[in-house]
C-alpha cells in the first residue's frame, strides 16, 4: 500500500493572518510531526524556518502547495501545551502566530535566509565590462568566494546595493542564491582519556618510569591527569583545557602522549549551562509572620488556583517562596519564578542558586543566543525522563512564559505590579503576568502573585474573591518601617536654602549617614545629565531629527541623545534659531546628581545605576556587588534602584523630585508614583536602626505623597478606584489601543479619522480619538492613537471580532494600505 500524500500547515515567522500549507515529499513522510521545524520557500524564493502546526492529507483549495525543502529536527522543539498558549495569545492580543513564534523561540532556533553572491565560473571573460565599484566586489569575492549583501554594503560604503548587484548579474559576473544560515552552534570540548592498553595501571607505571627520565614534562602531564581523576572522583576522562591548566603545561605535550598511544582524545558536545558543584544552604527558617502566611497560602491553594501575597517591603516574601518551591520539587514538579527584569535581580538569583544549587536555571535576554537555546533544549530533553529528574526551578524574565515546560506545578510572579512584565514593541504586546495565569491553567498549576505594592487590578480581583489574598504586615527581623520626611522645595527655594538640587536637610542627613559609615540611595527618575538644553534668548531647544522630542544631554560622552530612536548629535555652540551662544541646561538627571553630589562630598565614593551605566553584560552585578560590600557609599539611580534590592547598611533614601512622576499624562501615573516611592523607601532601614526617607517635592499635600507618608496603600487604591470607575478605566473597563503610523501626516490623519468613524458606528461612544500622542512622531513616522473602552459586562470576544474586521477592511482600502496599525490589548 502506497504512502498517503501529506500536507502540513506551518507557522511562518511573519505577521500572516492564516497558516500556510505546504506539501511533504514522500521520502519525508516519516520525519513529519507537529512541533518540528521545516525549511520552506516563501515569497520571492526567500527561505524561512517554519513550525509544523498540523499534519493532514487535504491540499489547500485556493493555491497549489509548494514542497517543503527539509526537516530540521529529529524531535519536536515546541510542545502541544505551548501551541495551546500561543493560540490563546493570538486570540487575546489580536496578533498572528508568526509574531508569537518570533517572540517565543530563542534566536538560535530561528534560521535566517541571507542573500549571498558568488562569482560565475567565467567571470574573468567579463572583466572588461565592470567598473571600479564592481571591481571592489569581484576583488572581495576572489578572497572570500561568497559574501552577503550586508558585506557588499560595507565594502562599497553605501546602503543601496541591489541595483549594482542586478547589473553585475545581467553582465554574467555574479550568481545569486539563497542559503540557510544557522545561528546556533553547539559548544564542544575535547576530552582526554587513557587508551585501552594503558588502562592497565601496571603497564602505565612501567611507562611512567621510562618517560620520567627521557621526557619529564610528559611524565608530569600523566601524573597531573591521574591526580585530576582522583581529586574529582572521575572515572576515566578529563577535559583537555582543564588538564592543561592543572598541569601548567601545553597541548603539544598531550599530542606527544597521544602519538605514543597512551592518551586518546574525543570531542564532545557540552552544555553552556552551569552544572558545577555548588554549596547549598540549609533550609530557610520562617518567622511567625512568614509561617502564618505560608500556612494560609497552602490552605487557600486547596480551593483557589490564584493567590496574591501582599507583603510590605522587607517582609521576607522570598523566604516564603523558597518553602513553596521546596514543596513543588518534593512532588517532582517544575516551578517558574518570573521577575520583572532579570538583570536587576542579581540578589534573588544568588539566593535561589545558593538554596537550590544547579536545579535553578536562568533565562533572559542578556544570555547569549547559544545559552538560551541550551536552556530550551534542556527542558525539552527532560520531558522523557523520570519525574525525579524533571525537578527544575526556572528563574526568568517575561519571555520565560514561552519555555517548553512539561510538569509545571507553580508559577511565582514576583513584583507583579511592575510594568516591565508588559511587552510594548514589537508584537505580541503581551503581559507576562496575565499570560502566566493562562499557562498555569493549562498545567492545572498554582499561581502566586507577590508584591509590596500590588497593581490595582490584582488587588481589586483579590478583594472581590477572584483571587485569594494573604498579607504580611511586619518587616523581617523586627526592622521598623522608615521614617518619611517631606521637604517642600518651593519653600526651600523661596528661603534660598536649596543647594543645587539638594535641600539642606537631605545634605545634613547624607553627611550624618556617611560619618556613621552608613550608605545612601538617591532616586531621580530621569537619566542623562540634563533633559533639555534651552536658548536663554528665544527658548529654542535641540530636537531629534527623527522624533518629536527634545534631545537629552549626556555629559559622560559630551553628546545629545534621543531616548526614543538613539539619534546622537553634538552639543550646539549657538542657538539653532537666533544664533545666540547663551544656551543653558534645564532640569536634571542622574548624571548631574552624581556630579554635583561629588562637589559636596569629595571624599565619598558615588556610583550611578541607570540604563547608561549598565549597558554591558555584567555591569549591573558589578555595581550592586560593590554597593553590597560597602565599596560604594552613595548610589544614585533611576527606578532600577527600586527593584529587587536588599541592603543591610542603607539608612537614608532621598527622592529628589517626586512631582515629576505625578505630572505624567497617564491614568496610571498616580498608582505608579506611589509604587515607585514606596518601593524605593523600602530600601531604607536596618535591624539596629530605623531608616529615614526624605521626599523632596513641590506639593507635599498631594494625596499620593500623603499616602506614601502614611504608608496607606489601601487608601491610595480606594481613591484610584473611584476615579477609574468614573472615567471608564481598568479594572472596570478593558482597554484596546490602536496606534496608526505613516510617514505622511495627511495620509495618516485621513486614515485615522476614517477608521475611527467606522469603529464608532459599530461600537459607539466606546471609541475615543483619534488623537496625537504626547510624542507624535517617532523614527520619522507620525502617530495617531484610537482608544477603545469596553465595559467588563460586555463580550470582549465580540468587541475584538468587530475591531479585527474593521482593521482588515481598513488595510484593504486602497488609500490606506500603507498605514501601519498596531493593536495593543491592555495597554499602559
Amino acid at each position: 500500500m502506497s504512502s498517503p500524500t501529506l500536507f502540513i500547515d506551518v507557522i511562518l515567522p511573519l505577521a500572516l493572518p492564516k497558516l500556510y500549507t505546504y506539501r511533504v515529499p514522500m521520502e519525508m513522510n516519516d520525519s513529519i510531526s507537529v512541533g518540528k521545524r521545516v525549511v520552506v520557500s516563501f515569497k520571492s524564493n526567500k527561505l524561512y524556518t517554519a513550525l509544523i502546526r498540523t499534519v493532514k492529507e487535504t491540499p489547500p483549495k485556493d493555491y497549489e502547495a509548494k514542497y517543503i525543502l527539509s526537516v530540521l529536527d529529529d524531535e519536536p522543539i515546541v510542545t502541544d501545551k505551548q501551541f495551546e498558549l500561543w493560540d490563546w495569545m493570538s486570540a487575546y492580543y489580536l496578533c498572528s502566530l508568526g509574531e508569537i513564534m518570533n517572540a517565543a523561540l530563542p534566536g538560535g532556533l530561528k534560521l535566517q535566509s541571507e542573500t549571498k553572491i558568488t562569482l560565475t565560473s567565467n567571470y574573468k571573460e567579463k572583466e572588461s565590462l565592470i567598473n571600479d565599484k564592481e571591481f571592489l566586489i569581484v576583488d572581495a569575492l576572489e578572497l572570500n568566494h561568497i559574501i552577503t549583501l550586508d558585506q557588499v554594503s560595507k565594502i562599497l560604503d553605501q546602503k543601496t546595493v541591489f541595483p549594482i548587484i542586478k547589473v553585475m548579474i545581467d553582465k554574467g559576473v555574479l550568481l545569486i542564491h539563497e542559503e540557510i544560515d544557522t545561528k546556533y552552534k553547539p559548544r564542544k570540548q575535547v576530552y582526554i582519556r587513557l587508551t585501552e592498553a594503558y588502562a592497565n595501571h601496571d603497564l602505565l607505571n612501567k611507562e611512567l618510569d621510562l618517560i620520567s627520565k627521557k621526557a619529564p614534562k610528559q611524565a608530569e602531564m600523566l601524573m597531573a591527569f591521574l591526580k585530576l581523576l582522583y581529586d574529582n572522583k572521575i572515572q576515566n576522562e578529563v577535559v583537555r583545557d582543564e588538564l592543561i591548566k592543572y598541569a601548567d603545561s601545553s597541548s603539544s605535550i598531550i599530542n606527544q602522549l597521544v602519538k605514543k598511544g597512551i592518551f586518546e582524545t574525543e570531542e564532545k558536545e557540552v552544555s553552556r549551562l552551569s552544572n558545577g558543584a555548588m554549596d547549598v544552604e540549609d533550609k530557610v527558617v520562617l518567622n511567625d509572620y512568614q509561617l502564618q502566611a505560608y500556612k494560609e497560602i497552602n490552605e487557600h491553594f486547596v480551593n483557589k488556583d490564584i493567590l496574591l501575597l501582599h507583603g510590605i517591603t522587607s517582609s521576607g516574601k522570598t523566604e516564603v517562596y523558597i518553602h513553596l518551591i521546596e514543596e513543588m520539587i518534593a512532588q517532582g514538579k517544575q516551578v517558574l519564578y518570573l521577575l520583572p527584569e532579570i538583570a536587576l535581580t542579581t540578589q534573588i538569583i544568588n539566593r535561589l542558586k545558593k538554596h537550590f544549587g544547579n536545579q535553578v536555571q536562568v533565562y533572559h535576554s542578556r544570555l547569549s543566543e547559544n545559552e538560551r537555546v541550551e536552556v530550551w533544549k534542556s527542558l525539552m530533553n527532560k520531558s522523557s525522563d523520570k519525574a525525579k529528574q524533571n525537578t527544575t526551578v526556572i528563574l526568568a524574565a517575561r519571555s520565560g512564559v514561552f519555555l517548553p515546560y512539561h510538569n509545571l506545578g507553580l508559577i511565582i510572579v514576583d513584583e507583579e505590579h511592575e510594568n516591565s512584565f508588559k511587552q510594548f514593541d514589537p508584537s505580541p504586546r503581551y503581559h507576562a503576568r496575565d499570560t502566566a495565569l493562562v499557562l498555569a491553567k493549562l498545567f492545572d498549576a498554582k499561581t502566586l502573585l507577590g508584591s509590596a505594592t500590588p497593581s490595582i487590578e490584582s488587588y481589586f480581583n483579590a478583594s472581590n474573591n477572584k483571587y485569594e489574598l494573604v498579607t504580611i504586615t511586619k518587616r523581617h527581623g523586627g526592622v521598623l518601617l522608615p521614617e518619611i520626611v517631606l521637604v517642600d522645595i518651593s519653600e526651600e527655594k523661596r528661603k534660598k536654602l536649596m543647594k543645587s538640587h539638594f535641600s539642606q536637610l537631605l545634605l545634613d542627613e547624607i553627611k550624618l549617614a556617611l560619618d556613621n559609615k552608613e550608605q545612601v540611595i538617591l532616586f531621580q527618575n530621569r537619566r542623562g545629565f540634563a533633559p533639555i538644553l534651552e536658548c536663554v534668548t528665544c527658548g529654542w531647544t535641540p530636537h531629534c531629527v527623527n522624533c518629536d522630542v527634545s534631545l537629552t544631554y549626556h555629559k559622560s560622552n559630551e553628546q545629545l541623545r534621543c531616548h526614543y530612536c538613539g539619534y546622537v548629535a553634538k552639543i550646539p555652540k549657538n542657538c539653532g534659531a537666533c544664533g545666540n551662544n547663551d544656551i543653558r541646561m534645564k532640569g536634571f538627571g542622574t548624571e548631574k546628581v552624581e556630579e554635583e553630589l561629588a562637589i559636596f562630598f569629595p571624599e565619598t565614593v558615588i556610583a550611578r545605576l541607570d540604563l547608561d551605566s549598565t549597558r554591558s553584560k555584567y555591569s549591573y552585578q558589578q555595581i550592586i556587588g560593590d554597593f553590597e560590600t560597602n565599596k560604594i557609599n552613595v548610589l544614585v539611580g533611576t527606578q532600577m534602584v527600586t527593584k529587587g534590592l536588599d541592603f543591610d547598611n542603607v539608612s537614608i533614601v532621598g527622592i529628589l523630585n517626586a512631582d515629576s512622576m505625578l505630572n505624567f499624562p497617564d491614568f496610571r501615573s498616580y498608582e505608579r508614583s506611589y509604587q515607585l516611592m514606596a518601593q524605593v523607601s523600602g530600601r531604607a532601614g536596618r535591624k539596629q536602626k530605623r531608616g529615614k526617607v526624605i521626599i523632596q517635592c513641590q506639593n507635599p499635600m498631594h494625596p499620593i505623597i500623603q499616602h506614601v507618608l502614611n504608608n496607606d496603600y489601601e487608601k491610595m487604591v480606594a481613591d484610584e478606584l473611584i476615579e477609574r470607575n468614573k472615567f471608564h478605566f481598568p479594572p472596570y473597563y478593558r482597554l484596546i489601543k490602536l496606534t496608526l503610523k505613516h510617514k505622511d501626516f495627511s495620509v495618516l490623519d485621513d486614515g485615522a479619522q476614517y477608521l475611527a468613524k467606522e469603529l464608532k458606528q459599530a461600537l459607539g461612544s466606546r471609541v475615543l480619538g483619534p488623537e496625537s500622542p504626547l510624542v507624535a512622531r517617532v523614527r520619522n513616522l507620525f502617530l495617531k492613537d484610537i482608544l477603545i473602552k469596553i465595559e467588563r459586562e460586555a463580550s470582549i470576544r465580540n468587541a475584538k471580532k468587530i475591531i479585527s474586521e474593521h482593521i482588515n477592511n481598513f488595510k484593504n482600502t486602497k488609500e490606506y494600505k500603507s498605514v501601519y496599525v498596531h493593536i495593543d490589548v491592555d495597554p499602559y
